[in-house]
Parts: C-alpha cells; sequence; structure tokens
C-alpha cells in the first residue's frame, strides 16, 4: 500500500512538474494554420512542433524564455515570455519571409550563385557529419497512416467489418503510433533507445517507432541521391532565390531542380547558412519506383553553434493495386546534452578555388603529413577540394585507431531498444504531459474508438477464458488437420508444424503421379535463446494418385551457429534437373490448361548427408554433400491421357525429353554414389549492423561472387553405375551504373573431366523456359531455350548480361517515366557441343499495369544460333520468385 501511494505521488509531482509552459495556435498572415511550424526556446535545447491544425504545447519550467516560431519560407517570430506555474496562451502569425536577391555576391562572372554555394556546400557536408561525437535527446514520434481507398471491397465487405470491430481499422480513419523515447548517440554509429512511453490506435501492445533521422549531409536522402552528395552536380542544377537573415545569421534560399525528375532523385528548396555552409532547412519530395510521393520537411536549430535538425515531417501518399493511402512520420526532439568532436570547430573559412584562391594549396604529401587539427591550426582557409581530402584522411585515421581498440569495425550501426515496464500503461495526464505534439480532431477520434475496443477485448478475454474452460475437454476438430495447416508451440522453445495435404498452395498436377496429395510434419528445437544452435526432424509423405503409390522421406537437421549437417533419406520423384526449373504451380497451368507438360521427373530410393558452415563472417560459405541412390526412370501414368482443354497445335509427350547431344535420354535402373562439393566467396566489403546484441551481416547486392563446384560419380562403391568428374565456376556481379540504373551479368564454364558413365540426370542442365510467362532469376534464366534440348556430358560455356535503364527508349517521356516503368536490354549465351552458340537477345519494360501489378514485365526476345537467325518471341515475365 506505501508503494502504490508512492507510485501516485510521484506521478502527480511529475505532471505537476510539467503542468506549465505556452500553448496556442500558429498561423499565416491568411488565417491559414501553420502545420508542424517549429517552436523552440531560444538558448535551450527544448522545443517542439506544431501539429496539422498549427496547434502547438510546449511544456517550460517558470521562468523568462525567448520563444523562436519558424515556418519554412516565413520570417521567424520571437516572443518573449515568462511563465509561471500554468500554461501560458501565445498564439502567433507569422509573415512570408522577405528575401534579398543582392545579397550574395561571388565576383564578376555569369554564373548562377546557387552554384558556388553549393560548391562550398558539398565540399563540407561530411563535415558537418562528423561534428557531433555524441548526444543525449528526448524524441517524440508519431506515425499516422490512412487508407482512404481499397479496391473490390464488395469481396470482403464482412471481413472490414470484422478489422474495425476488432483491430480499429476502416477507411479514412487514421491508424496512429506515438512513441517517446530516451535517445543516446555516440559517434559514429552507436544509438541506444529507451521507449518510456507508447500508445498506438490498433493493439493493445507497446508497437515502439524504431529512431529514424533522416541526416540531412549523407549521400542518399529518402532513398534518393542527395542534392549534398559528391555528385550532386551530375544530377541537380542549382537556382539562386535570395538571402535573408535570421538568428545572426544570412541565409541562401536554393531551388533543387533535378535534371531528369523521376525515382531517384529529389526536387524541392534548400536554405543553406552563409560562412558554414550548412543546411538551415529543407523541403523536397521524391518519387519511388511504386509510384509514391514522399516529402521530407526539416528545420534546424544552431546547438551550441552546430545547426541540428529539431524536426523534421516525413509524408507520402500513392496507390499500389488499386490501394491508395496517406500518411505522415513527424519527429521532434529536445536536446538533453550535446558533445562535440573537438576536431571540427567551425572556425574554418571555404574558398571556391574556381573564384578565390586559398592562401595555401595543400599537396597530397602535405595532406598526410600531419593530423586534421594540425593542419587547422596551420591555416583557416581551404579549398573545397582540400577539404573534402582532409576529411578523407582524417577518416582513414581514425578507423585505424577505432581498429586498434576495437577490431569490430565492420559494425555499420550498432543500436538497442529498452521498453519501460510502463511504457504501454502511461495515463493521459502523463501524455498529455509529454506529447510534444497536439493530436488532430481526426487523431482524437481514432484514439476514442481505440480506447472502447480495449473495454470490449478484456471483456470478451474474460468470457474466452471461461469457455476455454468449458469447452477445453472437446479437443480440436481432427477435420481441421485435414484442411488446415497448423503451427503448434510445445514449448518456448519447440514448435510442431504440420503441413496440410489438402490446400490449394499443395495442388499441383502433373503427367506422372496425377494429383499428387502431400503432407509433412516437422519438429524443431531450439537449443539456445539467441537462435544459434537448433535441430530438426521432420518427414514427408506423398500419395501419388496417378501411380495409385506413396512415397516419402526424412529429414533431420542440426544447426550451430555457421555450421549446418542435415541427414534424409527414403523414396520420392525429383527432376531431370536438380535446379528445379520448372515450376510446380506453372508445370500445373501448363499441363491443365495448355496441354503442355514440361515437368520431366524420375523416382529415386535415397539417402543424403549435407554438410556446409560459413567461415570469415559468412563470406566464404564451403559446403558438400554425399548421396546414394537407387533411381528408376518413370513414365505418364496413362499412355493416353485426356487434356480438360484439348488444343489443335499441342499434345502431351513422353516423360523422356527431347535433348541434341544423345540419341535418347532415357536410362536404364542405375545404382548413383555421388559426392558433390561446393564453395561460395563473397568478395568485397562485408559490414554488419547489430541490433539488441545480435549481429547480423548486412546485404551487399554490389559484391561479386565467385562460386566453384565439383561433382564425382563414384564407382563401384556400393553398387554405384556411375563414373565421371564434373567441375564447374560461376562468376556474378552486379552494380550501379546510374540512378536506378543497374547492371548485372553472370558468367559461368566447365565440364565433364572424365564421362566414363554418366547417365541424363548427371548431365550439365540449363535454366530454359518453354512457357510465354517467364518465372525466376532474370539475370540466369534463358527466355526460349527447351529445357532439355542442349543438355551436355562434355563441355560448356553460358554468359548472361542485364542491364537496367532508367532512361532508354520509352522512358526518355516524362510521363511514362513516372508512371514507374523501367527499360531492360539482356544478353543469354550458351555454347556446348550441340547448341550451335545459341544465343537470345531481348528488350524488356518492367511495370507494364503501374500502381496495379509492378512487378509485370514484357519481354521481346530474337533468337540466334550458329549465327542463323531463328525468329522473335514475346514472354511475359516477373521477377517475383516461385516455390519449386
Amino acid at each position: 500500500m506505501k508503494q502504490f501511494t508512492f507510485c501516485l505521488l510521484f506521478l502527480f509531482v511529475t505532471c505537476s512538474a510539467l503542468a506549465q509552459g505556452i500553448r496556442g495556435v500558429v498561423k499565416a498572415g491568411s488565417g491559414e494554420a501553420m502545420s508542424f511550424a517549429t517552436i523552440s526556446a531560444k538558448g535551450t535545447t527544448t522545443g517542439t512542433i506544431a501539429n496539422e491544425e498549427g496547434r502547438y504545447e510546449l511544456a517550460l519550467k517558470p521562468g523568462q524564455y525567448e520563444i523562436v516560431f519558424q515556418f519554412l519560407g516565413f520570417k521567424s517570430e520571437v516572443r518573449p515570455v515568462t511563465i509561471g506555474n500554468e500554461f501560458l496562451e501565445l498564439n502567433v502569425t507569422m509573415a512570408q519571409q522577405a528575401i534579398n536577391l543582392q545579397d550574395v555576391k561571388i565576383g564578376k562572372n555569369t554564373e548562377d550563385p546557387a552554384v558556388s554555394i553549393m560548391r562550398r556546400a558539398i565540399a563540407k557536408a561530411r563535415f558537418h557529419q562528423l561534428q557531433v561525437k555524441s548526444y543525449a535527446a528526448r524524441v517524440y514520434t508519431r506515425s499516422s497512416v490512412t487508407v482512404t481507398k481499397l479496391p473490390m471491397t464488395f469481396l470482403y465487405r464482412e471481413q472490414l467489418k470484422k478489422a474495425e470491430k476488432e483491430a480499429n481499422f476502416k477507411v479514412g480513419r487514421p491508424m496512429l503510433n506515438e512513441t517517446v523515447a530516451e535517445v543516446n548517440f555516440t559517434s559514429p554509429n552507436t544509438v541506444r533507445q529507451k521507449i518510456v512511453a507508447n500508445r498506438n490506435s490498433q493493439f493493445d501492445q507497446v508497437v515502439p517507432s524504431n529512431y529514424y533521422e533522416a541526416n540531412l549531409y549523407k549521400p542518399k536522402l529518402l532513398g534518393a541521391a542527395s542534392p549534398l552528395a559528391p555528385n550532386a552536380f551530375s544530377y541537380y542544377k542549382f537556382e539562386y532565390g535570395g538571402t535573408f537573415r535570421e538568428q545572426g545569421a544570412d541565409v541562401s534560399k536554393i531551388s533543387v531542380i533535378p535534371r531528369q525528375w523521376g525515382d531517384g532523385v529529389v526536387r524541392g528548396t534548400l536554405y543553406i547558412i552563409e560562412d558554414t555552409w550548412a543546411v538551415h532547412s529543407l523541403d523536397v519530395e521524391t518519387r519511388t519506383d511504386e509510384g509514391f510521393n514522399i516529402r521530407l520537411k526539416a528545420v534546424c536549430s544552431p546547438i551550441q553553434n552546430v545547426w541540428m535538425p529539431v524536426s523534421q515531417q516525413f509524408s507520402f501518399n500513392g496507390s499500389f493495386m488499386g490501394a491508395e493511402a496517406n500518411g505522415q512520420y513527424v519527429r521532434s526532439q529536445t536536446f538533453r546534452s550535446f558533445v562535440i568532436n573537438p576536431a571540427f570547430v567551425e572556425d574554418i573559412k571555404v574558398v571556391d578555388e574556381r573564384f578565390n584562391a586559398p592562401p595555401r594549396t595543400l599537396t597530397k604529401g602535405d595532406v598526410k603529413s600531419g593530423t586534421f587539427a594540425d593542419q587547422v591550426a596551420k591555416q583557416k582557409e581551404f579549398s573545397t577540394k582540400n577539404l573534402k581530402q582532409l576529411v578523407k584522411q582524417y577518416e582513414k585515421e581514425e578507423f585505424k585507431n577505432r581498429k586498434k581498440q576495437d577490431p569490430n569495425v565492420a559494425v555499420v550501426r550498432d543500436d538497442s531498444t529498452v521498453i519501460d515496464s510502463l511504457a504501454r500503461k502511461r495515463s493521459m495526464a502523463f501524455w498529455d504531459s509529454l506529447r510534444s505534439v497536439p493530436l488532430t480532431q481526426a487523431e482524437q477520434v481514432s484514439y476514442k474508438k481505440a480506447d472502447s475496443l480495449v473495454v470490449v477485448r478484456t471483456v470478451q478475454a474474460r468470457t474466452d477464458s471461461v469457455k476455454k474452460v468449458k469447452t477445453n475437454s472437446r479437443g480440436k476438430n481432427p477435420l481441421n488437420l485435414l484442411f488446415f495447416d497448423t503451427n503448434y508451440k510445445l514449448s518456448r522453445k519447440a514448435t510442431l508444424t504440420w503441413t496440410s495435404p489438402i490446400n490449394l498452395e499443395s495442388a499441383y498436377f502433373n503427367t506422372v503421379e496425377g494429383w499428387p496429395i502431400t503432407a509433412s510434419l516437422r519438429y524443431n528445437q531450439r537449443l539456445d535463446s539467441l537462435r544459434q544452435s537448433q535441430f530438426s526432424l521432420g518427414g514427408v509423405g506423398r500419395y501419388q494418385t496417378g501411380r495409385d503409390q506413396f512415397v516419402g522421406y526424412g529429414t533431420a537437421t542440426y544447426q550451430q551457429k555457421r555450421t549446418t549437417v542435415g541427414l534424409s533419406g527414403g523414396r520420392f520423384v525429383a527432376q531431370l534437373n536438380p535446379d528445379n526449373p520448372i515450376s510446380p504451380i506453372i508445370n500445373t497451368i501448363t499441363t491443365v490448361f495448355f496441354e503442355q507438360n514440361f515437368m520431366k521427373l524420375y523416382q529415386k530410393d535415397f539417402a543424403r548427408i549435407d554438410l556446409s558452415t560459413q567461415p570469415l563472417d559468412g563470406r566464404l560459405t564451403v559446403g558438400g554433400s554425399v548421396e546414394w541412390a537407387n533411381r528408376t526412370e518413370l513414365t505418364n501414368f496413362r499412355e493416353s491421357i485426356k487434356p480438360f482443354i484439348d488444343w489443335n497445335q499441342f499434345r502431351y509427350t513422353p516423360n523422356r525429353p527431347a535433348t541434341s547431344e544423345v540419341p535418347s535420354a532415357g536410362f536404364v535402373d542405375h545404382k548413383a554414389l555421388t559426392l558433390n562439393l561446393f564453395t561460395t566467396l563473397r568478395l568485397g566489403q562485408v559490414r554488419y549492423r547489430i541490433r539488441n546484441g545480435q549481429r547480423v551481416r548486412l546485404r551487399n547486392d554490389d559484391a561479386p561472387t565467385l562460386t566453384l563446384n565439383y561433382r564425382k560419380g563414384i564407382s563401384e562403391w556400393a553398387g554405384s553405375d556411375v563414373d565421371y568428374d564434373f567441375a564447374q565456376a560461376t562468376w556474378r556481379h552486379s552494380f550501379d551504373t546510374g540512378i536506378r540504373s543497374r547492371l548485372a551479368y553472370q558468367l559461368s564454364a566447365g565440364g565433364f573431366l572424365t564421362n566414363r558413365s554418366v547417365f541424363f540426370p548427371d548431365f550439365k542442365h540449363f535454366q530454359g523456359n518453354e512457357f510465354f510467362f517467364q518465372i525466376g532469376d532474370p539475370v540466369s534464366s534463358f527466355r526460349f531455350l527447351p529445357y532439355y534440348q542442349f543438355s551436355t556430358r562434355s563441355r560448356f560455356a553460358e554468359a548472361h548480361v542485364l542491364g537496367e535503364f532508367r532512361q532508354l527508349l520509352l522512358t526518355q517521356l516524362t510521363p511514362l517515366r513516372l508512371l514507374g516503368l523501367k527499360e531492360n536490354l539482356f544478353v543469354n549465351y550458351l555454347a556446348t557441343p550441340a547448341s550451335q552458340n545459341y544465343t537470345e537477345v531481348g528488350y524488356g519494360i518492367d511495370g507494364i499495369i503501374p500502381a496495379v501489378f509492378p512487378f509485370f514485365r514484357v519481354e521481346v526476345v530474337g533468337r540466334f544460333q550458329g549465327g542463323t537467325y531463328l525468329g522473335t518471341g514475346v514472354r511475359i515475365g516477373t521477377t517475383l520468385k516461385f516455390g519449386r
């Protein structure tokens, strides 16, 4: 009882201590609300922003303050106030900023003044990024997403009613999430976050908002090329819009104009502070590949002479597959402590060497001869080139020093989140005292609906618990196992997964098995709390309706960190190409509706062991397998299978594919003992992110990979009939060639070193395609190559090149580019003894149905063999990967 009384008293004192300050409305001279205007107490680290309706609230301790009101394009207003023991009403009307076009003078030239300003701002961007050594701040974030339209709602009207009743989801109603957090940042990449309070309009549990700050000085902004990137002049033109004076600094207005508008670039306005060349504020927008418009507004204020973003507002709107939505993410932070990197004090001058040479130009030897502090002590003026060189040299030295202290320098972000036990239990009075940005009317309505749902859920939970006691003895309906996949949580670390034999995902058909009915059961046990050690046991059973037979196999897997060992064995069917080029879904469609049975299967009774490990922090993967199999060629389950649709130009083919290198792909029953070894080396820099103590390697799409593979057919052992040696090398690489433009290629070569006894399943097969719908990896797949036409037991060479272009032919037209269209050019090449230099040359367009099915593409492909033109065809494709 004493503890309870103490908690109440503490809460009362806390709320009372913050129960004074200022509140009011910020408007323009026209009476329009100044949405998300920035309000701060001059000389302190305390501030907030207004909401969409222009209303604001700022808690302050008793005393005298100068309150600064800021809004992009408007003159700052400074109001002196005296705070007592209650809130003071302070309404402000802001006037548009008067801009002087004559303030910036850069010499006798005709170049737009913005160009020289941006040269110096770009040269100093990295300098500003490294200025802050550490800080602690209280951060308020609020996200609000509203779905404004859904397609064909008549198909799921009942589900929408249920979603509104159970999850407070309704078209036109904001979905809110608010978070108040204590954030501690330490350079270069450590963020510690404690969630003090969290509230959302959908769920009863804490849904914390990750700390996200758009760094205004990084080369990427909103996922696009930043106006302050080192190569910004390749993407943008800049126009000077005048200068105004604010808080003792001259601020220049710069219009950011992309040379080609679309995804990958931004447009808008950037305000740069004269002499320091720091960002004062910005208002920019970009467009994503999916057709969403994203806008960022940011306002900075001086904290110990460093201009820091005190408020950022992100907004978006757009549509995807017929659904339309808009949303906002607002972040306001108040700094509690702030430490500047002593090496980056704002006391140097950047000179544009095109107009004014610095007193002394540094050579490469000068740059490397001393520390950054030594160079700054010798002179205070640097050219843009020298400053960038000095900062780069400083980072190299800092990297070496950090590596000596901690070899784990490959970590690019180390963050952790701790949730206060009271985060979800904060009272409305507590929220009103902490909320930096008042709620809008629509958001208040959404919370009221959410609060009423909490009451309903509480009552329902009690009712359900009573029902559970009464009905628990009945057990679960066994029929559920027949129609639904089920995941049973046996304990905190153990799960049992059942896959139903009757569901749409496994409704496959092929001419060998008919309609196979497949069910599986898998047990998984974690051996530690970090998911680094686990084992699993499983089994798959399958009834082949066409052959009236049961087949199946079992598996056992053990994983310890980066090493995995697996055992499997049984009787099952497999595609002749072990890479499974034909999806069961696609084969079902072609077989049932188009009378084309592309999938070719054989049966094997097998036992197999697999081993793989990833040393060198995952950069290297080494693995192998040994398999013994008794292989049997299969035939279609009936000689004359009646098609669902009878096509005159198509006929079902035997389960023996056509091939050119040998007279027949058929084979006698035989036994095969095979050894397969492989290693994959990922070159390039490896980087990691640590999240709550868990280290995760970041994907590097630009890193080239080299894969070596050796496969041997071992004769005479265990009755094995195969005898061959096969080796292959594959090199794959992709890299950006410009904004939203990319080049990817894959080169493979190899062959059979010996081929004394090779059966068709052991041949080298290729990723062909014979259906008009193209799936799979667009880089390494052929578009028209018959699946087994050029399978070989000899040598081969294979090359694939795919170029993705933001602008090529049709996308030169801005309206088409803004729809999200992309153009591709590709070449596929294959050389085997029988292929006669088979080549495909193609042109494709991605996003042929923008905003509805943006992942589809159409391709026109020309085919050549031995220098002879074979014809041109069309493929409809997708980048989505289907199960195989």
